[in-house]
């Protein structure tokens, strides 16, 4: 059962009681991401989540983790487009523990100069790290490609450049406009009530900052053609993203969309896995993924391969895409993804920490809390109809974007295969 307080200034407490768990998962879950940096400072919430596990006025940046870890824990963090979320997990009788240590790292973290100079390098070399794998190397090349000149288009890591602009005035100035009572909300899932929960985050409360909601740069595109970016490197397999704009988390079709996902390539038994790498052994990965964002969204189809199988492969791919919007799928095809998909939500319901998960993003996003039983209820009401339309909406010349990072030398031809593919 869900539970969800506001407090006075803002700050909302949200809880999922589960007696039968042994564990609690607790997450400080702040709606400011990446998209709200602007471009001069790129990188700064990601920077800010780092900085955090640095050491506060009590606790060494070692006594925070043996704080958690000490007690059989597990404590991390991440940093997204529209949130950043600090999260720790362990047995229910540490629950105290578990929100004194995110508490005291949220509110009273030093920010030390010395600590944000060797921060910076950690996080240059967490970029490194990430442009040594082609595999995530070509989704930020997508990244930049669907949304140019736009937030959402940059590294949530920021760049060298950007990293060495920013210094503690500037972190600690964004983190009093951005991080505040009225974008910040306490989740807890597991073995715990409710009013014990309140209670605890109520005595912490009015050291929270207060302020208004941050604000974001709206999505907009003037794609008017497909788009094609190369990255030429010296690998061994070609890594292709294939991204579409498509609609926001607020949109009744995204129900449809979830479903033609998982029919497309999210599982083993989808279209494309079984095409591309089961019948034809051109790829060994092969997946889609759906991201959702308040007035945006996109899907993006990735995959690995040989050099040489990049044009048989884009063709399959682009085949099984008009198939989509000429065809309904079938009933039983329909039905196994639609099973898939409430078996997915089944299964999280079973973990303290995806629960907690679920109600972060549930309430950051909509700002209430979507049942389970209501969710599965709208996957159930989806038509074959109703998929055929959103992939005549969204499978289209002019939202598609092909980013590769490959030995290729040129991206020739691609676009056009593109244009003529669907």
């Amino acid at each position: 059962m869900y539970f969800v307080t506001e407090l006075k200034n803002g700050l909302r407490v949200a809880t999922v009681e589960m007696p039968h768990m042994v564990s609690v998962s607790v997450g400080l879950w702040v709606g400011v991401g990446s998209r709200y940096e602007p471009p001069e400072v790129n990188g700064v919430c990601h920077f800010i989540e780092h900085l955090l596990f640095k050491g506060t006025k009590k606790r060494s940046a070692k006594e925070i983790s043996q704080a958690v870890e000490g007690i059989g824990g597990y404590l991390n963090a991440f940093t997204a487009e529209e949130a950043t979320c600090f999260h720790a997990r362990a047995s229910h009788n540490h629950f105290d523990d578990l929100l004194d240590v995110l508490l005291d790292m949220f509110l009273h973290s030093e920010l030390a100069p010395a600590d944000l100079a060797k921060e910076r390098e950690v996080i240059k070399e967490e970029m490194a790290m990430y442009l040594d794998e082609p595999a995530h190397q070509v989704q930020e090349l997508l990244n930049a490609t669907l949304w140019p000149r736009h937030p959402l288009g940059r590294p949530i890591t920021g760049t060298e450049k950007t990293l060495d602009q920013i210094n503690r005035g500037c972190l600690s100035g964004y983190m009093r406009q951005h991080y505040v009572s009225a974008s910040t909300l306490i989740v807890a899932a597991g073995r715990l009530k409710h009013g014990r929960v309140l209670r605890a985050v109520a005595r912490q409360a009015a050291k929270f900052p207060t302020g208004p909601c941050p604000c974001f740069v709206p999505a907009r595109s003037a794609q008017r053609h497909p788009v094609v970016r190369l990255f030429t490197k010296a690998t061994e397999q070609t890594q292709l993203a294939l991204g579409l704009r498509t609609c926001s988390r607020h949109d009744e079709r995204r129900y449809a969309l979830r479903l033609l996902n998982t029919l497309l390539c999210e599982n083993m038994s989808s279209r494309l896995f079984q095409i591309l790498r089961e019948d034809s052994a051109l790829a060994y990965s092969i997946y889609s993924t759906p991201s959702f964002f308040e007035d945006t969204g996109d899907l993006v189809i990735s995959a690995g391969l040989d050099t040489d199988n990049l044009p048989k492969a884009l063709r399959l791919i682009l085949r099984e895409m008009r198939r989509f919007r000429e065809s309904l799928p079938g009933a039983a095809e329909l039905g196994r993804a639609r099973d898939y998909l409430i078996g997915q939500i089944d299964l999280a319901s079973e973990s303290t920490e995806s629960q907690m998960n679920w109600l972060g993003e549930q309430l950051l996003g909509y700002g209430r809390i979507f049942d389970a039983a209501e969710i599965k209820r709208r996957l159930r009401k989806t038509t074959a109809g109703e998929i055929r339309a959103v992939a005549r909406e969204f499978f289209r010349p002019e939202r598609m974007n092909l980013a590769l990072v490959s030995p290729l030398k040129s991206e020739a031809g691609l676009a056009e295969t593109l244009g003529r593919g669907i």
